[in-house]
């Protein structure tokens, strides 16, 4: 009998159970045996996460795309692509949407790149450019939100972009 992965540690998983995820045993395994074919295993470990089923879904349509690095996101339907690649919220807040997630590496990173590109562009361009930099910083947050908040409360990983 092989060992419950599935427990959790305040509400994250363990050391383990990000490599049981990585690497399923044969009873959490794809339905149908081929690896990769992209089927949910038959324990959803999503399920047991302590965020909201809204969370929940796009959990699973970020896995169902590939995981983190989005390989499979083509497969998605047009309206699941939307999902899981633009965060409202993160739009209109940004760096405070990623504070209030615990993303406080990216919101600090963006947030130091956004002030270093707009005095560049201030002092090249005289403001004209620098204009459509806080739009242009408020699409990369909406677009990075909702991966960076699966690795973090998914894989338990914390990158600095």
């Amino acid at each position: 009998m092989a060992p419950d992965f599935n427990t959790l540690q305040g509400g994250r998983f363990d050391e383990r159970s990000i490599q049981h995820l990585r690497r399923p045993c044969a009873a959490c395994a794809p339905a149908g045996g081929g690896g990769g074919s992209g089927a949910r295993p038959a324990v959803d470990h999503i399920a047991r996460l302590d965020v909201s089923d809204s969370w929940k879904r796009r959990f699973r349509l970020i896995e169902k795309a590939g995981g983190a690095e989005l390989r499979q996101s083509g497969d998605l339907k047009s309206a699941e692509r939307r999902g899981i690649g633009f965060n409202f919220l993160a739009f209109l807040f940004g760096p405070f949407y990623f504070l209030a997630k615990g993303l406080w590496r990216p919101a600090v990173a963006y947030s130091l790149l956004a002030v270093a590109v707009g005095m560049t562009l201030d002092m090249l361009s005289k403001g004209k450019l620098s204009h459509g930099l806080g739009y242009g910083f408020a699409f990369v947050y909406s677009m990075r939100a909702n991966v960076l908040y699966y690795r973090k409360v998914v894989l338990a990983e914390m990158s600095w972009f």
